[in-house]
Order: C-alpha cells, then sequence, then structure tokens
C-alpha cells in the first residue's frame, strides 16, 4: 500500500489549460485527483484566474498545493505572450479560426519577451527575442 499523503507538504503540478474556460474534470482526475482535491473546483479556480488577461490562450497553470488549498498561478508561454503583445482578439473555439493577417514589428513583438526570459536558457534577452521571433519583420 502507498505511504499515506502528507497535507502539510506542499506539492506543485502544472496543467494546461485554455485561459477563461472550465476544463474537462476527467483531464484534471488524474493529477489532482490523489492530492484530496475537487476537480470541478480547481477547474473553476483555473478558470477564474485565467479569465481576464488570458480568455481563448492556452496558458501552463501551476498549482501550488497545501492543506488540501490549491492556489493557482499561471505560467504563459512565449507564443501566448507574443500573442498576447499583438492584442488579439480572445479566440472563441466554436468558430471558425482565420488566419491573423497582422504584419507584427519587431517592437511590438518584443515587449513578450522580457517576461519569458527567466525561463529561457539563453544568456542575453537579445539571443531570446532572436530565437522566439525569427519570422517577425
Amino acid at each position: 500500500m502507498p505511504p499515506k499523503f502528507d497535507p502539510n507538504a506542499i506539492t506543485e503540478v502544472l496543467v494546461r489549460a485554455t485561459g477563461g474556460e472550465v476544463g474537462a474534470a476527467s483531464s484534471l482526475a488524474p493529477k489532482i485527483g490523489p492530492l484530496g482535491l475537487s476537480p470541478k473546483k480547481v477547474g473553476e479556480d483555473i478558470a477564474k484566474a485565467t479569465a481576464k488577461d488570458w480568455k481563448g490562450l492556452r496558458v501552463t497553470c501551476k498549482l501550488i498545493v497545501q492543506n488540501r488549498q490549491a492556489k493557482v498561478e499561471v505560467v504563459p508561454s512565449a507564443a501566448a505572450l507574443v500573442i498576447k503583445a499583438l492584442k488579439e482578439p480572445p479566440r472563441d473555439r466554436k468558430k471558425v479560426r482565420l488566419a491573423c493577417a497582422k504584419r507584427a514589428s519587431r517592437k511590438k513583438a518584443n515587449a513578450g519577451a522580457p517576461a519569458g526570459f527567466p525561463r529561457c536558457i539563453l544568456p542575453t534577452a537579445m539571443q531570446t527575442n532572436s530565437a522566439l521571433l525569427p519570422a517577425v519583420g
């Protein structure tokens, strides 16, 4: 039999979710069920934390679990930061998505790089920008 779960231990769980939407409880259950949390409640917490800034974008959420309470932190990817910097309209999954016809300037696109920089292993911000945005004019 596995050892009992310590409620005072701090556990971090990473989950990919669409911003502002309640994910399927069946996809959350295998990760957070063993920690004694309700997948439905955690899904609502994730939707609430991502509704304002990340609506319609796929972002990684870090759940910090202690005493069967989950705190949600959003850890955006480079793609999500660039889409947010370009001020794309929120994505509606039920409608057909048209390709983005905007041509981004490097100045606009670089706005997302400083936030993603701490997670990148490249030594300078300029190298990070070049790696993240090779196709931007």
